[in-house]
């Protein structure tokens, strides 16, 4: 196959994918403590008879952008949000440990400390389940504090601690649902050194603007792709009635 057909098709490949991921963060530029996926590509000539004059590329959307989101300010008791570096720690659907930055908590209807989107928040021993109370209170150190009904307002009783973790970034990867998790498996001890606050949620830290840039990009490298395709496709039938003339 010629080099110049193959490599644009390779071209046209990645951009679609790259596409793909910026599609995925725009669609999750609202979402609460999401990271967006990084586009990063490797180029090499290659390699034949004669001078490495074709360049391949490929993409990889699995590096992750850890940079931290905008906060805003809620002044719910069970908003919460990570002070510097650091995760939540979550069961995922398959009941494994996975992290997360969105810190819009509620309790569910069987009394389990869940995330906006129902992972359940993991504790000192698993999922934190918490008694009826008449109020709540969650310290910087994950620490979760409650006024059980039909007590006085200080009879606060510590019920649970959040799980705070802060793993080497590199060693993570982002799963479909959005959660993310040690590869191999692996499940990342507690630290104290994670800080919360309360009141406040931080916000995807996608830039919406940098993204529409980069999908208009991708768009055009496309279609320049395209155009080499249908011109090699041109060269070839010219060069197919070059021999058969003569």
């Amino acid at each position: 196959m010629d080099k110049m057909l193959y490599t644009a098709t390779n071209g046209a490949r990645q951009a679609m994918q790259a596409q793909t991921a910026i599609a995925h963060n725009l669609a999750n530029a609202n979402t609460l403590g999401f990271k967006s996926q990084l586009n990063t590509f490797t180029s090499w000539h290659v390699s034949g008879p004669g001078l490495n004059t074709r360049v391949m590329n490929q993409q990889n959307a699995d590096d992750i952008d850890m940079s931290a989101g905008s906060i805003i300010t809620t002044g719910q008791e069970l908003d919460v949000a990570i002070n510097g570096d650091g995760f939540i720690a979550v069961q995922n659907e398959e009941g494994e440990e996975a992290y997360t930055r969105a810190g819009n908590l509620k309790i569910d209807s069987v009394g389990r400390l869940t995330t906006g989107t129902g992972f359940a928040v993991m504790g000192n021993g698993g999922p934190i389940a918490l008694p009826q109370s008449e109020k709540i209170d969650i310290g910087a150190d994950g620490s979760i504090s409650v006024v059980p009904v039909g007590q006085a307002a200080s009879a606060l009783v510590i019920t649970d601690r959040i799980k705070l973790v802060n793993p080497d970034v590199k060693n993570l990867q982002k799963n479909a649902d959005g959660l993310l998790q040690l590869k191999g498996g692996a499940v990342a001890p507690a630290v104290a050194d994670v800080h919360l606050e309360t009141g406040v949620l931080e916000n995807s830290n996608v830039n919406a603007v940098g993204q529409m840039i980069d999908l208009i990009t991708n768009a055009r490298q496309f279609e320049t792709n395209i155009k080499l395709m249908t011109e090699a496709k041109t060269l070839d039938e010219s060069s197919a009635r070059l021999l058969r003339n003569q």
